[in-house]
């Protein structure tokens, strides 16, 4: 009966964990040649055409690394494309938000206080939403603008906190910068698929028939690669987001993002530019840890209508369902009694400002929109209340939430 919640569970820890793997193969890749780029240095003696060279030790050998600005005078025997780290963790990363936040949108994507919509309403905001990003962004690179790297990224930054909050506007807190994180995402894995990759395959094509590659092609796809290099540590930023309600469910989060993609230009340019140049610009530590000082505050800033419990709007119908079940009464006072003082919107346990992960378990369409997840956290497993917290939550109390779940679904 419930077992499909548990098979759900770990598909959806599957293909999490797999990409985290790609995540981590991706961006490991990408710092890397960004490092090497930027740390190349002219040499005697170096084969034609190539523009700059790197010894580097590790695992006990050393690595003699040449680069060719624009190509080799032949076609190498053996050439490794880099190209899957980022194709999968874009596949993985977009079938777990198929899996977390469409097949789960009642709970996970649609927040009914904001925005009257259905289910499939959402779906679809959901998925166009990520490819305006792309189209927008691969329009302004070429055209003119494309020439003016600093305006460029200006206008990108605009795009992403004018695409914060209007996120902001219809779904819930957590959809709302994981989706943003899938925005950004979006355009770095098209910048590999669309650009970097293709001007790759033409000058290897242009070895291969004799040709001399134009350098253009390097030039655009090296823009790119430096532009994906910046949008890194944002992304990492809003997928790690939905663990950390301060972050995702405060007033001003569509702020909190935008002023992270800020802290991901700071620590990036400080890199880099110590790549560059064997030293980095200290300032850049000042701003990042003042902008996450601005961040911090703006988390615990609630607006005048924070504590304000709506129970007056109707149930949806997935909340009647489980509303209208047998056993939701005595479930829903076994949340009360034991999940309600740290899951409220002014949460009574002592230095919590915000409930964990956003969740609210106080009214009824409260209780009965969040039944899966509390039938996971407390039902099915001990996760949840913690151990210290309260000491009601007997097998008993599980079996009646498993029960009431079980009721619901039958229904």
């Amino acid at each position: 009966m419930y077992d499909f919640a548990v098979i759900w569970d770990w598909i959806a820890f599957a293909v999490r964990w797999l990409h985290v793997i790609t995540a981590m193969a991706w961006i490991g890749a990408s710092f890397f040649f960004i490092a090497l780029d930027l740390g190349l240095k002219k040499a005697p003696n170096m084969p034609v055409g190539a523009s700059g060279e790197e010894w580097q030790v590790h695992g006990g050998g050393f690595y003699h690394i040449q680069k060719y600005l624009v190509a080799p005078e032949n076609m190498p025997e053996h050439l490794i494309w880099h190209k899957w780290q980022s194709y999968i963790t874009w596949v993985s990363g977009a079938t777990l938000l198929m899996i977390v936040y469409w097949v789960g949108g009642e709970i996970f994507l649609l927040d009914p206080t904001k925005a009257d919509l259905s289910l499939w309403q959402g779906i679809l905001i959901s998925a166009g939403s990520l490819t305006i990003g792309w189209i927008a962004y691969d329009f302004m690179c070429k055209s003119k603008l494309g020439e003016h790297s600093t305006l460029l990224m200006l206008l990108l930054f605009v795009l992403l906190v004018v695409m914060a909050w209007g996120y902001n506007q219809i779904f819930t807190g957590r959809a709302a910068l994981l989706h943003l994180g899938a925005f950004t995402a979006s355009i770095m894995t098209g910048n590999v698929f669309f650009q970097i990759m293709p001007n790759q395959r033409i000058v290897v094509a242009d070895l291969k028939a004799g040709r001399k590659p134009d350098a253009k092609y390097g030039k655009i796809a090296k823009l790119r690669s430096t532009h994906n290099n910046y949008l890194t540590l944002p992304v990492i930023f809003l997928m790690l987001a939905n663990h950390y309600p301060l972050a995702f469910a405060t007033e001003y989060n569509w702020v909190i993002a935008s002023l992270i993609f800020l802290t991901g230009v700071t620590i990036r340019h400080y890199f880099n530019t110590m790549h560059a140049t064997g030293k980095g610009p200290h300032w850049t530590w000042a701003v990042t840890v003042l902008l996450m000082i601005v961040i911090a505050w703006l988390s615990t800033v609630r607006g005048p209508d924070s504590y304000e419990i709506a129970e007056s709007r109707d149930l949806t119908a997935y909340e009647q369902q489980y509303a209208s079940a047998q056993g939701f009464d005595e479930a829903y006072d076994i949340v009360l009694g034991n999940c309600s003082m740290c899951h409220a919107r002014e949460p009574a346990w002592e230095g919590m400002h915000w409930a964990p992960k956003g969740v609210h378990l106080e009214t009824t369409s409260d209780v009965a929109r969040n039944a899966e997840a509390i039938l996971l956290h407390a039902g099915l497993s001990n996760a949840m209340p913690p151990p210290n917290a309260i000491a009601t939550m007997t097998s008993e109390n599980r079996g009646k939430i498993v029960a009431w779940v079980q009721a619901a679904r039958a229904d």
